[in-house]
């Protein structure tokens, strides 16, 4: 049987080093075709324990929501931030996962001293920082930013679908399944998207194009919603 995980062992290493404040920060939407990448940032009070608290991609989707609730019913602070499609285009997906992860850390309604980034690199990101690798199966902060940032960007896929149905988003958040490129043939691309061509040997060009025209109309419909971003930075707080 597999042992279970410390989540506070490094974390309580830091605090005992001299750390004040940390914070831990994750993304979500780095690979699909369609919709924007978005980044959570998450304090948590040192040593609280959430059962369940894990990596979201090992958790049901029930059970992720479950644990967003109480993620932002506890945590002392947290922030959820989106890129543009434009800020996508312009500094490709790695440094819009850095803007949205920046956003994200502005955004807590405390400065924390160190924030802790999920993955092996954080060259774009404007803080004081360690990368964790595996860090949102590692780390409690990390584990709940995980899971923040995909439940906001879920949500939002969510809403899309309502707006554009036939498309499947509320099923496959805009990854590129064998039912979403089906339903691009089927459909066309979205309002406003570039037409396509869906040669076999064009695939990566497919790609690409099925990317920027999901990132412009999730972008799209974001400002027609009023939104720049979504954030919260209380333990009652909620979208806005």
């Amino acid at each position: 049987m597999k042992p279970e995980v410390d989540l506070w062992a490094l974390e309580n290493e830091l605090y005992d080093s001299g750390i004040s404040t940390l914070c831990g920060v994750d993304e979500a939407g780095r690979g699909p075709l369609a919709g924007p990448v978005c980044a959570a940032a998450v304090i948590l009070p040192r040593g609280l324990v959430i059962p369940g608290l894990d990596d979201s991609k090992k958790l049901s989707e029930k059970r992720r929501e479950a644990l967003y609730d109480e993620i932002t019913q506890k945590a002392l602070h947290w922030h959820a931030a989106f890129a543009s499609v434009e800020e996508i285009e312009e500094l490709n997906i790695l440094g819009a996962t850095y803007l949205a992860m920046n956003r994200a850390i502005a955004g807590l309604g405390a400065a924390p001293e160190l924030a802790l980034i999920d993955g092996n690199r954080a060259a774009g990101v404007e803080h004081n920082c360690k990368c964790v690798v595996g860090g949102d199966g590692k780390c409690a902060d990390i584990a709940a930013a995980s899971i923040i940032a995909k439940v906001t960007r879920d949500r939002l896929m969510y809403e899309l679908d309502k707006e554009y149905p036939g498309y499947g988003f509320a099923k496959h958040k805009g990854y590129g399944t064998a039912a979403h490129y089906a339903a691009i043939r089927e459909l066309g691309p979205l309002p406003g998207a570039p037409a396509l061509v869906f040669e076999e040997d064009a695939l990566m060009d497919r790609k690409m194009l099925l990317g920027r025209e999901g990132e412009a109309e999730a972008a799209r419909y974001l400002e027609r919603k009023g939104y720049e971003y979504w954030a919260s930075t209380t333990p009652a707080a909620t979208v806005n």
